[in-house]
C-alpha cells in the first residue's frame, strides 16, 4: 500500500514547515473579513499559524499576516485573533 503524503504548511510566526493539521488557518473571506478557520476548508485566502501566542506575536510584528492575506489588519482584528488563539 502506498504511504499517504501529509500536507505541509509554513507557520507565519516561526517560519517552520509543519503538518497542516497542527496549524490554525486564518482566512480572509471573499467579503473581506478576517476569521479563524478551524475546519481549514472555508473559502478565501488563507494563512497558517502555530497555536502558540509567541508565533502569533512574531507574525504580527513582522507584518506577515498583512502580506499573506493581502489586507491591512486593524488593531481590533489583531486583538480578537489573539484572544481566540488563547493569548492574554
Amino acid at each position: 500500500m502506498k504511504a499517504r503524503k501529509i500536507p505541509q504548511r509554513m507557520c507565519l510566526g516561526c517560519q517552520e514547515m509543519k503538518p497542516k493539521k497542527e496549524l490554525i488557518r486564518v482566512v480572509r473571506t471573499p467579503e473581506g473579513t478576517i476569521e479563524l478557520d478551524p475546519t481549514g476548508k472555508r473559502n478565501g485566502r488563507g494563512a497558517y499559524i502555530c497555536p502558540q501566542v509567541d508565533c502569533f506575536k512574531a507574525a504580527v510584528k513582522g507584518k506577515r499576516f498583512q502580506k499573506a492575506l493581502e489586507l491591512e489588519l486593524s488593531p481590533q482584528v489583531i486583538e480578537e485573533l489573539e484572544r481566540k488563539l488563547g493569548g492574554s
